[in-house]
């Protein structure tokens, strides 16, 4: 009997029998295998065989014995095992800080993809834009492609001076005013433009001619500036509070079919307007595109080249044409760049860099 229970209890770990079911399965096996003789007992007790069967009673006794006495250990030991649960006592939940506002509007984002997946500027390029004040002097034919190229690159701010009013000539090279707006003041037809190309940009207009009282405040307001203006005067005041307030100055030119441009900051060790300048040419030497013709997509062209500057100054992306000026002929497509070196004793700049 006892080695049936072996069996039987050998089997049940085989087969990952609980314990407990595999003492009731040898108890009804020995039920079924002393049941009977309880029964006959006394017949077996004047018999040899009645021995035998005692001793394998007493023996599966034991046997049942030490394999309760081994479940109960084992329990212990795995009672032993069960990691001990600590209470702990909850702190109150901290206020969670409100996530800061974006700086972008809904939508911004992939309007300037192009520009975030683009190596040297990406987001924080685009974030410097967007938090950039630039100012354009002169809304026409310089100033209508960078005023457009501004607000599609995504400045924040723009502002832009000119007095002057839209008149039919203009059209054929001012590409941001429209045959509606004839009459209309310059500063105004383009600040409409620009919130039609993109309105998160803010547009400040100020409808007047630079001079000696407005130039200190509106350029001291700026991170740079982008020179348009079709005169020399307007050019050496823009120059010289640029210099004096340490603003970065894009200026463009045009005539006839050549154009130039360059970026003049002194505050960076190089040449300002005036040491390439130091005069302004005389009658004849400095045709307007009234008296001498312009080509149509002159202004276009150097107008955009003045905006890949101010998006490099800005970004910081690139090398920008500091102490360079680029010379572009339309006429046999031809582009050189000459180095340019500061004037002795500048009246402007001469203390500087």
């Amino acid at each position: 009997m006892a080695l049936i229970a072996a069996v039987l209890w050998g089997i049940g770990m085989l087969m990952k029998v609980s314990v407990r079911s595999r003492l009731i399965l040898i108890g009804i096996v020995a039920g079924v295998r002393f049941i009977p003789i309880f029964f006959m007992l006394p017949l077996l007790l004047q018999t040899e065989f009645f021995l035998m069967e005692l001793w394998g009673a007493a023996a599966f006794a034991v046997f049942a014995v030490l394999v309760v006495l081994y479940a109960r250990w084992v329990r212990g030991l795995k009672a032993q095992r069960q990691p001990v649960k600590v209470e702990t006592v909850e702190e109150p939940a901290q206020a969670v800080p409100a996530k800061p506002a974006s700086l972008f509007a809904e939508g911004e984002l992939e309007r300037y993809a192009r520009h975030i997946v683009l190596h040297d500027i990406g987001g924080p390029g685009q974030k410097a834009l967007k938090q950039a004040r630039v100012l354009v002097i002169g809304a026409g034919g310089l100033g209508s492609p960078a005023l457009l190229y501004l607000a599609a690159s995504g400045v924040g701010t723009i502002e832009i001076v000119d007095d002057d009013v839209v008149e039919l000539s203009n059209l054929q090279r001012q590409v941001i005013h429209s045959e509606a707006g004839e009459g209309t003041l310059k500063v105004a037809s383009a600040a409409e433009r620009i919130r039609q190309i993109n309105s998160h940009c803010n547009v400040i207009a100020h409808n007047m001619r630079l001079d000696d009282i407005s130039a200190e405040p509106l350029i001291s307001g700026v991170d740079l500036v982008l020179d348009g203006c079709d005169n020399f005067k307007t050019r050496y005041l823009v120059n010289e509070y640029c210099t004096r307030l340490g603003k970065p100055l894009i200026s463009g030119a045009l005539s006839q079919w050549e154009g130039q441009i360059s970026v003049f900051d002194p505050a960076s060790g190089t040449p300002c307007y005036r040491c390439v300048f130091p005069e302004a040419p005389a009658g004849d030497n400095a045709p307007t595109c009234a008296t001498a013709g312009v080509l149509s997509p002159l202004p276009g062209v150097v107008g955009s080249m003045m905006v890949a500057e101010a998006v490099k100054l800005i970004t910081g992306a690139g090398q920008a044409l500091r102490g360079e000026m680029l010379i572009y002929d339309a006429k046999y497509a031809e582009t050189r760049k000459i180095r340019l070196q500061k004037g002795y004793n500048c009246p402007v700049c001469g203390d500087q860099g």
